[in-house]
């Protein structure tokens, strides 16, 4: 038998359901924030990865999909989605509509992944994009809008943390100051993270090999290198979190894994799993990396395998797919009435389901019963001459007798 490929997962329609409750509650959120929603290509030229994403991150090193197409055109299926969001907002001029412009996305991404636990190799995330706004004001309704996820999902334990990694002014001092820590111990780093050393030694914080880990202890913190500009934006964000009601930690280990993050970047973390569940921040150069005009922008990804599982602990959803009447029908004529009628109630924006596959009445009402109806509809000969049938609730035993006209039924099974 041929299964699914290793790091991908059949979502069955007994969860799907499950899935649609959460994307439309964050899209209602979206939308009050007034985001639009975006949607790029799966895959994209490897090229806007490499300068986009960044060819010292884990991301374009070890786990993009990367393959080249009839045409011999390198071609990589999208690892994230920002890169491919700036390309598609420079390509298609969005920098002449107002600004800001406010941007969503709900997209399938593929990284090839060490598979476990809430990470998979094919895998879902929701994200927002604020691009065109430079004040600290937008970290602050970005990170706001963020945490109201949590809150409209009532999931409970979840932090907040925050750092600033700077801009390329004040990280050139940085870097040097991390070299200058690392060195002593450079061969003692695995191949990847002495690759970095020169070209971008930041990346070295975020290996996930534990001799890396434990050779960065006691590393430098780049908030401690702050230039003016930086240190006055990033009080800004904490004094206006406060002023907000948010609460939050410094975590001055949070590089992120992207080489276009700027200035502000925070996590969402869950208390009880300790794993990021959403991530984002500031990539004021990315627009101008990819060949655009100088644009300040930010956003975030949640990784929405991670979110429904968590949600799934603290909540019990009712299964709303069930239908709310079934139709059973006895005979040739009144198999037709039913279908008419069932098509009729649909119509009026019922889910209405009625035998298809020629079952005795017996055999109707056990498969109504299975499938979770709420109410059965019996049409016989008797009921089509009398234009009078009786409608019968499941759990109570209860029989309404109605008319055969659809408006009488809708408004009996709504009661």
């Amino acid at each position: 038998m041929i299964q699914r490929p290793k790091g991908t997962k059949d979502i069955l329609p007994e969860e799907s359901y499950g899935w649609q409750y959460i994307e439309k509650k964050i899209e209602k959120l979206f939308e009050n924030y007034g985001f639009k929603e975006i949607r790029t290509p799966v895959f994209e030229h490897t090229e806007l990865f490499q300068r986009g994403v960044g060819d010292t991150t884990d991301v374009v090193q070890k786990e993009m999909y990367t393959f080249e197409d009839k045409g011999g055109r390198s071609i990589t299926l999208r690892p994230e989605g920002t890169a491919g969001v700036v390309r598609a907002y420079i390509e298609n001029g969005m920098a002449s509509k107002p600004s800001p412009t406010k941007l969503w996305y709900n997209m399938g991404m593929y990284r090839y992944e060490n598979v476990q636990k809430g990470r998979l190799r094919e895998f879902h995330q929701i994200g927002a994009e604020i691009i065109g706004a430079d004040s600290y004001l937008a970290d602050v309704e970005i990170i706001s809008m963020a945490n109201e996820i949590f809150k409209v999902l009532d999931i409970p334990n979840i932090e907040l943390t925050i750092n600033s990694i700077g801009c390329p002014v004040c990280r050139e001092n940085y870097q040097k100051a991390l070299r200058e820590f690392i060195k002593p111990n450079l061969k003692n780093y695995c191949e990847i993270c002495q690759s970095r050393y020169e070209k971008n030694p930041m990346r070295i914080l975020d290996c996930k090999e534990k001799k890396c880990k434990e050779l960065n202890i006691n590393a430098p913190r780049i908030i401690d290198y702050l230039c003016e500009e930086c240190k006055i934006h990033f009080e800004n964000v904490k004094s206006m979190l406060s002023e907000v009601g948010i609460p939050y930690t410094i975590d001055t280990n949070i590089v992120r894994g992207l080489d276009y993050y700027t200035k502000t970047v925070f996590e969402f973390i869950s208390k009880e799993e300790g794993y990021t569940i959403l991530g984002g921040g500031r990539y004021d150069g990315l627009i101008q990396e990819l060949e655009g005009q100088e644009t300040k922008a930010l956003g975030f990804a949640v990784g929405l395998e991670r979110l429904i599982e968590i949600f799934l602990k603290h909540n019990k959803l009712e299964d709303k797919t069930a239908p709310l009447l079934y139709i059973a029908n006895i005979g040739d004529e009144a198999s037709k009435v039913a279908t008419k009628l069932t098509q009729n109630l649909r119509r009026m924006g019922l889910h209405v389901e009625k035998d298809i596959q020629g079952r005795s009445i017996k055999a109707q009402f056990k498969y109504a019963d299975k499938i979770g109806s709420k109410y059965v509809l019996t049409i016989g000969e008797t009921e089509i001459k009398n234009q009078i049938a009786k409608i019968k609730e499941m759990q109570t035993g209860k029989e309404i007798e109605t008319d055969l006209t659809p408006e009488k039924i809708k408004e009996i099974i709504q009661k």
